[in-house]
């Protein structure tokens, strides 16, 4: 191998790499816990270095141009084998053993555990994963999760926290109600609809209102207290339901409901408690979920 020809520097390439997954400055900026312009800079340097233009800047996002494009997967790749050499150096991913509990809702328990699970199996096979799936927050002071991903900042001082991502739910509902609920082209034509509820249906309605949604109560034929529960019964047609929007569009009995509609974005935090620093196995179940959960919740 000539190692000479290779002329960039990796954390150039990594800048790269998150801004062409999180699709904007700032998001990447945030994603990897530096300042906007210190990331911007990287990436400059690295299309310098490699002679290409990588991103073309549309409204206020980034579009990657077909040299972006081309360079990718490649730079995808090159993450993936870093993220490797980080699990194995230091705590010695193969070696590390014991058990390790993260808690997550029922939904992200379901969508986003199973393959972080099989990414910890390959990377670190001595370790024992226990995933609670549970609504409710967990004391991670007593220990009833080492870890858990939250949408709200921790608040414990005993607790750190980090944001890895930002996740956007969407209204969806099965093409067959939407075939008999007629054309829906605007936030009036929602008047007309079922939805799919939840047991504690007051915080549900005002955020449909919050949007424009006018409906109430009575636009609620059935309701459930397990979030499983709502998705399945939106996708047997009873209403219309409200799931992130990675999992919706990728569920082939789901239809996405007025599409240009802005999304319900909220934040995805990464929680545990401060002995996280002292714990290897607990710090590289840590470090997998934060570098895998951000591509998993964009589908």
């Amino acid at each position: 191998m000539d190692w000479r020809s290779v002329t960039f520097d990796w954390n150039r390439a990594r800048a790269f790499l998150v801004t062409a997954e999180e699709g904007s400055l700032s998001a990447a900026a945030r994603a990897l816990g530096m300042t906007q312009p210190t990331l911007g800079r990287q990436v400059t340097a690295l299309e310098e270095e490699l002679g290409v233009t990588l991103f073309e800047r549309v409204g206020r996002g980034l579009v990657l141009t077909q040299s972006g494009l081309n360079l990718l997967d490649h730079v995808r790749d090159m993450g993936e084998a870093a993220l490797a050499v980080s699990l194995t150096a230091g705590g010695q991913a193969q070696s590390v053993e014991g058990h390790v509990a993260v808690t997550a809702s029922e939904v992200y328990s379901h969508w986003l555990l199973p393959p972080l699970a099989a990414a910890l199996r390959r990377h670190a096979p001595g370790i024992t994963l226990h995933i609670i799936a549970s609504n409710a927050i967990r004391d991670l002071k007593r220990r009833e999760a080492d870890i858990a991903i939250r949408n709200a900042r921790p608040e414990q001082p005993d607790l750190i926290g980090r944001l890895v991502a930002e996740d956007e739910g969407g209204l969806y509902a099965s093409p067959d109600y939407l075939a008999r609920l007629g054309p829906v082209a605007s936030l009036d034509d929602l008047q007309r609809a079922s939805f799919v509820g939840f047991e504690d249906y007051a915080p549900y309605l005002q955020a449909l209102n919050a949007r424009g949604i006018a409906v109430t109560e009575q636009h609620i034929p059935v309701l459930t207290d397990n979030h499983l529960v709502h998705v399945q019964l939106t996708r047997q047609g009873l209403g219309i339901g409200v799931m992130p929007c990675a999992m919706g569009d990728a569920d082939p009995a789901l239809q996405r409901v007025l599409p240009d509609l802005a999304g319900f974005r909220y934040p995805v935090w990464l929680v545990a408690h401060r002995e996280l620093q002292t714990s290897p196995r607990v710090r590289l179940v840590w470090d997998l979920i934060a570098d895998r959960l951000p591509g998993l919740l964009r589908g």
